[in-house]
């Protein structure tokens, strides 16, 4: 086990508000968050990757946290078999899932976790290199690759990894060319794409991944051989970095385009037919980081409900945007991080209405370490 210890706190330290940095003895240590979740007992649970030495993959990290912070448990002796671990963790009726693969064959695995991160079982899905998973019910949504036919394959799965719909997988085109920044996604070092999979409140699916030579979002069913809608993206240089249904064909989403960001709180996305992303604007704020990983999230305090996106800025910090969910007006923000380098992992609102945001943080500016906020529910009152 890597010996992870925890920045001493003062023992009086409330547990609706606090900063926690995840210190590692092992300086080649790495570890990059991937998702945060509350647990029964009103702790935290995060899955991150982690660095593996000789090795194309990145492992599994597991690290249980109390209310407060304070670790309770940490896994860090994972089965090596399994590796690139897929957020979210889905909790379905009360127990913790999340999707990573095979290191042998590559074949998409579901691993079922307790509530500190042990290990329970793990399911062969039967599909090749997952790349973006969603809760849906009491199912989980998976979007994998699929290297022989080169498709991207969307699929519904119960808990124990049946198949409840699908696969429906659609052409990323030909060449090896067009496959290369799929495989770069899945090795340690190589660029990593913002896959997703959802369902619209309609009920309808959609998928953030590669169509047509192009890194486009897509809308389609199980069943279809083509989509009903495409937004097409710049090849592997444009395209959505986050997307979220709201009401009918209106998303909160960002995109990027050759480095630069576009957020787009409340906007109409057309499901049928075709789309050009660049023609869809968006706010422009040049104190993000060129290509960040966003973030977004819709909260509720009190009688105000917003749409936040969480992003990294250019001043290395974790920037936290506001926006009304009613009109997508902006609202307000707020700046995390300090002294070293901090980037986004994920966030959640918490059952006490307040938030939590998993990060990294860059120890002595060098040493990838998870850090974790927890800002209480009056401090998104006062955002709001």
């Amino acid at each position: 086990m890597a010996g992870a210890c925890l920045e001493k706190a003062d023992p009086t330290l409330e547990q609706n508000s606090f900063t926690r940095i995840y210190d590692d003895a092992d300086f080649s240590a790495a570890y990059t968050p991937l998702d945060v979740q509350q647990t029964s007992d009103g702790g935290y649970l995060i899955l991150a990757s982690k660095r593996i030495a000789d090795s194309n993959f990145s492992g599994v990290y597991l690290l249980k946290v109390d209310k407060v912070g304070s670790i309770v448990n940490e896994v860090d002796d994972f089965d090596s078999q399994y590796v690139n671990p897929v957020g979210p963790l889905s909790l379905i009726q009360g127990a913790f899932y999340f999707i990573c693969m095979d290191s042998n064959l590559q074949e998409a695995q579901l691993i079922k976790i307790t509530e500190t991160g042990e290990f329970d079982t793990a399911t062969p899905l039967g599909l090749t290199y997952p790349v973006a998973s969603a809760t849906d019910g009491n199912s989980l949504l998976l979007l994998s690759y699929n290297n022989t036919d080169k498709l991207m394959v969307m699929s519904q799965h119960t808990t124990s990894g049946a198949i409840a719909a699908g696969p429906s997988g659609f052409s990323i085109g030909v060449g090896d060319e067009t496959e290369e920044p799929i495989i770069n996604h899945f090795l340690q070092g190589g660029k990593k794409f913002p896959f997703s999979i959802g369902r619209m409140t309609s009920g309808s699916l959609y998928y953030n991944g590669f169509y047509n030579y192009t890194f486009s979002l897509v809308f389609a069913s199980f069943g279809a051989s083509d989509p009903s809608g495409v937004v097409y993206g710049q090849q592997d240089d444009g395209g959505f970095s986050a997307v979220k249904s709201l009401n009918g064909n209106t998303f909160a989403a960002s995109r990027f385009n050759f480095g630069d960001n576009f957020l787009l709180p409340t906007t109409e996305l057309s499901t049928n037919g075709l789309t050009i992303g660049t023609d869809l604007g968006g706010f422009t704020l040049p104190e993000l980081a060129a290509n960040t990983p966003v973030r977004l999230i819709t909260l509720t305090s009190g009688e105000s409900s917003a749409i936040l996106y969480a992003a990294n800025t250019q001043s290395k910090q974790i920037a936290l945007l506001f926006y009304n969910q009613s009109d997508g007006s902006f609202v307000s923000s707020r700046y995390l991080g300090f002294s070293n380098p901090f980037e986004i992992g994920n966030l959640i609102q918490t059952a006490d209405g307040g938030l939590v945001v998993c990060g990294v943080t860059y120890v002595a500016g060098r040493f990838p370490r998870i850090c974790l906020f927890k800002l209480s529910k009056d401090d998104i009152a006062g955002q709001l």
